[in-house]
């Protein structure tokens, strides 16, 4: 009797197995691998439009269930903390198990997730959604991050860099048109999401398992969080860009719609989800653009960026002008995709491979919390002071953490010898998932 063994399919050319090879070996057609790669990228963008498509209800959800601004930034809040759990406990565990039941895990909470949210008819329902889905989109992004490597290093980078802002852009603006222009419009938007879901589960069933399993889960489970000597000066240098991008995104995600709706004097549901999707659209882009420029230079972009951005915007809600504030809008988007991939990428250089694991899981704590923690101050600082008033403190206090980050860069003089290779990754899964392909050890790198 002779033995056969699963075809593994060769991801470094696509090649997948033959016809001879998988005759009376697979009950299951399987996904070729440029197939695998577009359906991994649509799930890193709608797992991240998912997390972006309640922003433009929450006014109407306040309306109906009378709530105030605090708990409105709760609700955003929470996810931002789900994630950062998710991330520092799962982040690395399909490279031990597997990238599909991680993925497919994944998807069946992002689709319970949905269904929560479709069914809501109160605030605890909108956190228990909102912490299944950070949960969700954490196990996720170190699986579809690695994943897209193990298919093809270049373009997977590249995707994961845009992927995911693109995705935020996407979910705002996508919700923002179905809650407009088609009814129920607190159930239609997530019924959708649930479909996509359920054919992206239909297709990671079907898609080949690009990274075999090795020993060490339950090792990868414990989180590191720390800085080596050499990254403590770029890390505490980069720390104030970090702080600033995140911090203006979850204030964008959570009260940027009623904003606009003051500044605009419109209670246009797509304005107000254009407010993010400008913001992160620009990131994207921006991201894409700059991969291959130098990381100083990259961050020096993105912190003077920031500063000019928000001083626009601060304007425009000053003149009550709606094009002044898309205008500033979209140059701060330029600096939170600058900003923070220049601080990635200036920062992780001066870790050792064993290392790297440790700093990335140390800027993601600091990176989730400025996300979701100024938000929920904001909601307070808006019962007591109002949204324009916050807004322009919010700003303020993001342009100076951009303008220390933009002195310390100016101040530090580059140095022409002894300089740490780039790191060319644009997402932290990617140079995680990186970091450990070259030690072939991640389970140690995280444990």
């Amino acid at each position: 009797m002779s033995i056969t063994t699963p075809h593994r399919p060769d991801v470094r050319t696509g090649a997948g197995p033959s016809a001879s090879e998988t005759s009376g070996t697979r009950r299951l057609p399987i996904l070729p691998n440029h197939i695998s790669f577009g359906l991994q990228v649509s799930m890193l963008v709608f797992l991240l439009a998912a997390s972006s498509a309640p922003t433009p209800l929450y006014a109407i959800y306040q309306a109906e269930w009378g709530f105030s601004p605090i708990t409105v930034t709760v609700v955003f809040g929470v996810y931002a903390l789900a994630v950062l759990s998710a991330l520092l406990v799962v982040g690395s565990l399909s490279d031990h198990i597997g990238r599909r039941p991680v993925l497919l895990a994944a998807l069946a909470l992002q689709a319970t997730a949905v269904l929560v949210f479709a069914t809501a008819d109160g605030v605890p329902a909108l956190l228990i959604a909102r912490v299944v889905q950070g949960l969700s989109a954490g196990a996720a992004v170190g699986a579809l991050g690695a994943g897209l490597i193990d298919l093809h290093k270049t373009r997977g980078t590249i995707a994961n860099g845009v992927g995911a802002v693109g995705g935020t852009a996407t979910g705002a603006l996508g919700s923002s048109l179905l809650v407009q222009y088609l009814p129920a419009p607190t159930h239609l938007v997530y019924l959708v999401l649930f479909c996509i879901f359920v054919v992206q589960a239909i297709g990671v069933a079907l898609m080949p398992e690009s990274s075999a399993m090795k020993s060490g889960a339950l090792a990868s489970l414990r989180p590191q969080v720390g800085v080596p000597a050499a990254a403590r000066r770029p890390l505490l240098l980069a720390a104030p860009v970090v702080v600033a991008v995140w911090s203006l995104a979850g204030f964008y995600g959570s009260l940027g719609p009623s904003l606009v709706h003051i500044v605009a004097g419109s209670r246009s549901v797509v304005l107000g989800g254009a407010a993010l999707f400008v913001l992160a659209g620009c990131a994207a882009l921006t991201v894409f653009v700059g991969r291959g420029v130098e990381p100083r230079r990259v961050m020096l972009v993105g912190s003077a960026a920031l500063v000019a951005g928000v001083g626009v915007t601060l304007i425009g809600t000053t003149q009550h002008s709606i094009g002044t504030f898309f205008i500033g809008t979209a140059i701060a988007g330029v600096g939170f995709g600058a900003g923070f991939q220049g601080a990635l990428r200036t920062v992780l250089p001066f870790a050792e491979s064993h290392e790297r694991a440790a700093v990335l899981s140390t800027i993601y704590v600091l990176s989730y919390l400025a996300l979701g923690l100024p938000a929920v101050v904001a909601g307070f600082l808006v019962v007591h002071g109002g949204v324009l008033s916050t807004a322009r403190e919010y700003g303020l206090a993001v342009m100076v953490l951009a303008a220390l980050a933009l002195v310390g860069l100016v101040a530090q003089r580059p140095r022409s010898e002894g300089r740490p290779a780039a790191v060319t990754a644009t997402h932290p899964a990617v140079i995680m998932h990186e970091v450990g392909s070259a030690e072939g050890e991640v389970s140690q790198l995280c444990a």
